[in-house]
């Protein structure tokens, strides 16, 4: 797992005013919480914390007044159209402490010939894992999978310390048969006014 350090700056200010303010300056408010303690707010830089955040469960090292903390991301707003960083939440963890995440589905190999097509019911998988060894992701393979098949949690090769957070038959990924063409709704209502029109 990548190591990042990033130095917080502890805020004062609060309110949507002052966020715009932050990130006009190329930073991103934040608020850390955790451990029972109240939360922290304070600034981030936008750029570092944005490739940061490109990792899934992404460990940080913060520098806040001086003190190291570690953190995870919780929760990460980003503009709807634009997609820079709004806010962002940040949970206090430690060495050796299990914390529960979800980490993404990624599939190997092909399906069965036949045109299945594939659905992701969990396109993230809810596990359980030490704060400094949490995995980036999980992978699956769906190789020669027919139409009809489910993957389950259960399924799922996970890493060593790593376990379920989920019910062991939760699907997660699942085959579905390919769905026979319908008639487009436009040439039917085409269909409908010739008729009307010959009848008039």
């Amino acid at each position: 797992m990548a190591d990042v350090k990033l130095t917080a700056e502890v805020r004062q200010e609060f309110g949507k005013g002052a966020s715009r303010r932050i990130r006009a300056t190329n930073k991103v408010p934040a608020v850390i919480y955790g451990h029972g303690s109240d939360p922290v707010h304070v600034t981030l830089p936008g750029h570092e914390l944005m490739l940061a955040l490109k990792t899934p469960n992404v460990l940080i090292t913060l520098d806040v007044a001086g003190k190291q903390e570690l953190v995870i991301p919780k929760a990460v707003q980003r503009d709807a159209i634009k997609g820079f960083l709004v806010h962002v939440d940040l949970l206090l963890v430690k060495r050796g402490e299990k914390v529960t995440v979800e980490v993404p589905v990624h599939t190997e190999g092909e399906l069965a010939p036949g045109g299945g097509l594939l659905e992701h019911v969990l396109s993230a998988l809810p596990v359980e894992a030490e704060a400094t060894h949490i995995p980036e992701s999980v992978s699956v393979s769906i190789e020669g999978l027919e139409p009809g098949t489910s993957v389950l949690a259960k399924d799922i090769r996970l890493p060593n310390g790593t376990s379920l957070a989920v019910e062991e038959d939760a699907v997660v990924l699942q085959v579905l048969q390919p769905q026979a063409e319908e008639p487009a709704p436009e040439a039917a209502e085409g269909e409908g006014e010739a008729a009307e029109a010959a009848t008039a």
